[in-house]
């Protein structure tokens, strides 16, 4: 085939996958996870049900390709962060507020049922993996810095990092995600005389 046909057949396909999870998302959103049906987000894209099938088997698949498109979306949000501030302690700063906030805002967006589906397979334990060696190499500058401790490894900080900030999710403000961040950071600044608030 023409690269052209090609290129214009991918488009095509990505064009829809993309509204079909965006009206998945948008059904689960507005009605809960329960209500969200082949029939309904053929509906709500103008795809007919045989061309969704074409795409995703069930419903179920659609929800599990939009979350991996989410976390995928926060991953790059998070490097943009890094990338854009050059002190290794703002930016560690930086990425765990924006991720803590991340947490904080997501809360409440789907249910239990939908989380445990949602948060398993191989792409988030992937994602996973990459979210952890991101702040592990934040970490690991800021103990060459100095600014952090360096009698814990960076993996170790880094997996208490994500542990303590996961608990934004059950905030009930902005603020008070900003202040689980400076309490979590205070717990990588080193001890003693040097360290001592």
């Amino acid at each position: 085939m023409p690269k052209l046909w090609n290129e214009t057949i991918e488009a095509h396909r990505n064009a829809v996958r993309d509204a079909t999870l965006d009206a998945a998302a948008a059904l689960v959103a507005e009605h809960g996870l329960m209500a969200v049906t082949m029939s309904r987000i053929a509906q709500e894209t103008g795809i007919g049900r045989a061309t969704l099938y074409k795409y995703f088997p069930d419903v179920e698949s659609i929800l599990v390709a939009w979350h991996e498109r989410q976390v995928a979306h926060h991953l790059e949000q998070l490097e943009a962060v890094r990338d854009r501030v050059a002190d290794p302690e703002r930016r560690l700063h930086a990425v765990l507020e924006t991720y803590a906030l991340i947490s904080y805002e997501r809360h409440g967006h789907h249910g239990t049922d939908m989380a445990a589906l949602l948060h398993q397979g191989p792409a988030i334990t992937r994602a996973h993996q990459r979210l952890l060696a991101l702040v592990e190499g934040l970490v690991a500058e800021g103990v060459a810095s100095g600014a952090l401790r360096a009698d814990v490894a960076p993996g170790e900080l880094a997996a208490y990092c994500l542990h303590a900030l996961g608990a934004a999710a059950g905030l009930t403000s902005k603020a008070a995600v900003r202040r689980l961040v400076a309490v979590t950071l205070a717990g990588l600044r080193p001890s003693g005389p040097h360290g001592e608030a």
